[in-house]
């Protein structure tokens, strides 16, 4: 059965330029986060790991703009979000299972991570506002996961009981945020200083330079937090 979907519009692979979209939504997410948020938190879950580690903290970035109803300026992420559909490819993921419990995410090979993330988190945004923070918690918890689309990630998205990754506890601690960079906790960085080593740790603790896979998700969250709070 059919408990959620969503259809992403997007440049085809060979167009010059890149636009993303949102075609058909059916994303229901009362009680929160609902199937709807589970759905967008399985599509960044897929994705997220596919950024380049800059590109990663960009989305970071954004879902924290989109979260607090910021006006987005385009593009983000090197890509344009607009309402018209024409000429758009079409990506559809969807949450299947029971009425009364989800059990399997599909989602679509088709289509690159980007315009996938950036249409997720844009729908995000479009949810009712009562349930709009259940939501990103959900995406936020999808960022940091380290496993594979699964039943188990089901029940970590759907479980409003469970802590926020261990980077939001920290929101507001220098102190904290200059250690994860490698500073002393009493030191006083400049802004270059900080976007050089945030740089630095970033690019060693991704997969593709040769970091643990385990763990690299938090590890990459926490620095960029880290930067956030050093750089407002």
């Amino acid at each position: 059965m059919l408990l959620a979907e969503i259809e992403v519009r997007h440049s085809r692979a060979v167009a010059p330029t890149r636009r993303v979209a949102l075609g058909q939504l059916w994303l229901p997410t009362d009680p929160a986060p609902g199937y709807g948020g589970i759905l967008l938190g399985g599509i960044v879950a897929a994705h997220v790991g596919e950024l380049e580690p800059e590109m990663r903290m960009d989305f970071l970035a954004l879902l924290d703009d989109v979260a607090a109803g910021e006006t987005i300026e385009q593009p983000r992420l090197r890509h344009r979000f607009q309402t018209d559909i024409v000429g758009l490819d079409r990506t559809c993921h969807k949450l299947t299972g029971t009425p009364e419990q989800a059990t399997e995410f599909e989602i679509s090979g088709q289509g690159r991570s980007i315009p996938q993330l950036l249409g997720a988190l844009y729908a995000a945004g479009r949810v009712h506002e009562a349930t709009r923070p259940a939501v990103f918690t959900a995406l936020r918890k999808a960022v940091a996961w380290d496993g594979d689309l699964s039943r188990e990630l089901i029940d970590h998205l759907a479980d409003l009981t469970q802590a926020p990754p261990l980077w939001r506890r920290f929101a507001t601690d220098e102190r904290w945020a200059r250690q994860v960079l490698g500073f002393g906790p009493e030191s006083d960085p400049d802004r270059d200083e900080v976007v050089r080593r945030f740089r630095s740790l970033l690019r060693e603790s991704h997969p593709d330079h040769g970091a643990e896979s385990v763990g690299a998700g938090q590890r990459i969250l926490e620095l960029t937090e880290a930067r956030r709070i050093l750089l407002p």
